[in-house]
């Protein structure tokens, strides 16, 4: 079965973190934040928290290499301090050069919500969802954020019902829950079928912490 290789330092697993940084990213997003800084907030939570499971007595072991790229005017890595203009990073990297993730915003607002603006982003989630390992292809996860009081949707496991062509766009990039993850999110309360994807929608930031959490929780680490 897929997934399920062992996550270990001479078998590590990566996780790249793709963040929204157009002008809309500037909009109130919970308790008068930006939606810039709930995401920040959320990125370098889960951060810290892949540091502290990598723990152990004689330091931090590089279970993980880790990236986060902002894209909006620019694309460029967004990791702070001695981590600058890295793309990927090993775990002990970033747990022993704490810095937050830099929030690059336009000043002025385009008017756009994280639509796409420039081509079809279907044809590259293809692509990347098409890479794989002996283990497994990769997983692409999408989270779209709000500060709406719109009901959100998390792991959704159709397009009926979703708002607008841009949802159900996000919907069909998203790759299917493979079975540990399907599992882990079921353990914390989410109603999830075999087709439920890794998709978001109008999530707010406890919903975006949750989401990180269970898109980057392993099922086999030592």
């Amino acid at each position: 079965m897929s997934y399920e290789a062992e996550i270990s330092r001479n078998n590590p697993s990566a996780f790249l973190f793709l963040i929204d940084m157009s002008g809309s990213m500037t909009d109130p997003y919970g308790n008068g934040k930006r939606k810039a800084d709930g995401v920040a907030d959320a990125i370098n939570k889960l951060l810290t928290n892949l540091s502290i499971k990598c723990t152990k007595s004689e330091g931090v072991r590089d279970y993980y290499d880790v990236g986060v790229i902002s894209y909006g005017k620019r694309v460029e890595p967004a990791l702070v301090g001695e981590l600058a203009g890295v793309s990927l990073a090993s775990i002990s990297s970033v747990a022993n050069h704490p810095a937050r993730v830099e929030e690059r915003t336009k000043k002025e607002d385009d008017g756009a919500d994280g639509e796409a603006t420039d081509g079809d982003p279907a044809v590259e989630a293809e692509a990347l969802r098409n890479l794989s390992t002996q283990d497994g292809n990769l997983l692409l996860f999408n989270c779209h954020i709000s500060g709406t009081s719109s009901d959100s949707i998390l792991f959704a496991d159709h397009e009926e019902g979703l708002p607008d062509q841009f949802a159900k766009l996000l919907f069909n990039m998203s790759s299917v829950l493979p079975e540990a993850i399907r599992e882990s999110a079921q353990r914390e309360g989410f109603k999830v079928s075999e087709k439920s994807r890794g998709f978001a929608f109008n999530a707010d930031l406890v919903e975006l912490i949750r989401f990180l959490d269970i898109g980057t929780r392993p099922s086999n680490m030592r």
